[in-house]
């Protein structure tokens, strides 16, 4: 079950209403890597999770936290836009200098939310389950994790340099440093999970079915051969299975493609009449 406390994780109150800052917020909220989309992300891989008790009950720590700072922005974002000005806003299109200043600001935090939050990124896109990820294997997840907070606090930190708001700057300096807890976890857990087995997802798939040859190459697809200096072009792989090699000039290994022409009621283009497959028509 789940418990709401009335105080916030965190202060969240601006020294003053900033609707255009508002806007820009939503993104960190109801964005592919804001506090929705990890909320949901942490405690569905929670939910799902089989056996590894400690993983399980790690995720919905983390998951319930994120919705505490869910809170923390849907309330931050919503006295950003007290005091509006609707009239102001109303009017803008008669005056062109006008429309332009108050084109930072959302129009649905007035006429759809009444000066409230939304679940849509700072665009107006609403959010999508589908930023979130949740496959059942948690090497694999918890990689997914560490990139969605390392986005997620890239974001706040470039909200943080955009404002002056001394009290907007306390609430992320507060999501930053959690962010940087986070990543260590994702991190540690990561580290973790490949002492205990392969660093390369999945573990469980037998090696003898991959093409061995090309496991560890390094293809050479582009000009210039700057990237065979790089770690992962010489050397023990990183799964300690294997030894990279750089391949400066990758052949082609497959066919070249024929296809038969389609049935007559799929009515594809038709043939030329100088194409010999027409004979066979």
């Amino acid at each position: 079950m789940f418990h709401h406390k009335k105080e916030l994780q965190y202060h969240a109150k601006p020294d003053k209403p900033d609707p255009v800052y508002a806007k820009k917020l939503q993104e960190v909220l109801g964005g592919q890597f804001g506090e929705i989309t990890v909320a949901m992300q942490y405690l569905f891989q929670g939910w799902n999770c089989r056996g590894n008790e400690k993983y399980r009950d790690m995720l919905l720590d983390i998951g319930t936290e994120e919705i505490a700072h869910v809170e923390m922005l849907a309330t931050m974002i919503a006295q950003l836009l007290d005091s509006a000005p609707v009239e102001t806003q109303e009017n803008a299109a008669e005056d062109p200098v006008l429309g332009a200043v108050m084109g930072g600001m959302n129009p649905q935090h007035i006429i759809v939310s009444g000066l409230g939050a939304q679940p849509t990124d700072s665009a107006g896109y609403p959010w999508n389950s589908r930023y979130t990820i949740a496959s059942g294997n948690l090497l694999a997840d918890f990689r997914a994790n560490l990139n969605a907070e390392s986005q997620g606090r890239l974001q706040v930190v470039r909200l943080y340099e955009s404002t002056t708001d001394h009290g907007v700057k306390d609430m992320l300096s507060f999501l930053i440093a959690r962010d940087t807890m986070h990543q260590n976890q994702w991190m540690a857990a990561i580290e973790e999970l490949e002492q205990q087995q392969s660093a390369v997802v999945p573990s469980t798939f037998p090696k003898e079915k991959e093409k061995q040859e090309v496991a560890y190459s390094f293809m050479n697809f582009s000009e210039g051969a700057e990237s065979q200096t790089g770690r992962w072009a010489s050397g023990k792989s990183m799964d300690n299975q294997g030894t990279f090699e750089y391949d400066g000039n990758p052949q082609p290994m497959g066919q070249v493609p024929s296809l038969n022409p389609a049935p007559a009621y799929v009515h594809d283009t038709p043939l030329f009449a100088d194409n010999p497959v027409n004979e066979k028509l």
